[in-house]
């Protein structure tokens, strides 16, 4: 999802279905299929770090969960996965906030199925603390506790650092990847080409990602 089409999102969530995008023949092409950052992003020693960018609300980010979430349990030892929750709106903070606060209590990864399905199935907005903590309490998370962390210092310094990671990738939309502080791909700049259904468009960006992996590996 762009920048741009968040408004229209917020107004009136639209309905799941077949993405129409362009596939390349062949490898994936520069500038194309992904960008390259530059300057490279300050990244740890010894390991490949993958960054989701995404946004509880956002269609594409709930229909390429399953794809990215199958695929970061089978990473290899000197690659690690993280999700970076972005809000490009204002109003969308509040789900910023519950992804950390939910992080911060050791949940977020547990509790994000529920979640998906409240806003995407069931027509949830979860949009104030305290709806998110009802929501959350049948699941095991004591309201109190959440709501601790949801105004917590550390929290909004973790949201505060999302963003500054977006704007240094450069982000334009949700979901987006990037991989090593080099490079940043889409399932929407992975299919550029050719009609494309999101699960295709999801499978084409993990496949550009692994070749973006080789390529921090490589140093090329």
């Amino acid at each position: 999802m762009k920048r741009r089409d968040f408004s229209a999102l917020l107004a009136t969530a639209p309905a799941l279905g077949a993405a129409t995008s362009a596939h390349a023949q062949g490898g994936p092409v520069e500038g194309r299929h992904y960008q390259v950052i530059t300057p490279p992003l300050p990244t740890a020693p010894g390991k490949i770090e993958v960054v989701e960018f995404f946004w509880y609300g956002c269609p594409h980010c709930y229909a390429f969960e399953p794809a990215i979430e199958a695929w970061s349990k089978q990473l290899p030892n000197d690659v690690v996965f993280r999700k970076a929750h972005v809000a490009f709106r204002a109003n969308v903070k509040i789900h910023q906030r519950m992804f950390y606060a939910l992080e911060a209590l050791g949940k977020e990864a547990a509790a994000r199925p529920a979640i998906f399905n409240a806003m995407h199935q069931q027509g949830l907005t979860l949009d104030d603390a305290k709806s998110q903590a009802k929501f959350l309490s049948p699941l095991g998370i004591d309201p109190v506790k959440y709501q601790e962390a949801y105004n917590s210092f550390g929290v909004v310094t973790k949201c505060q650092q999302a963003e500054k990671l977006a704007d240094a990738y450069r982000l334009e939309g949700v979901p987006s990847i990037g991989v090593g502080g080099r490079f940043l791909t889409s399932p929407s700049l992975a299919g550029l080409g050719q009609r494309m259904t999101e699960a295709e468009l999801g499978q084409r960006a993990l496949q550009i990602t692994e070749f973006l992996i080789q390529r921090v590996r490589n140093k090329a």
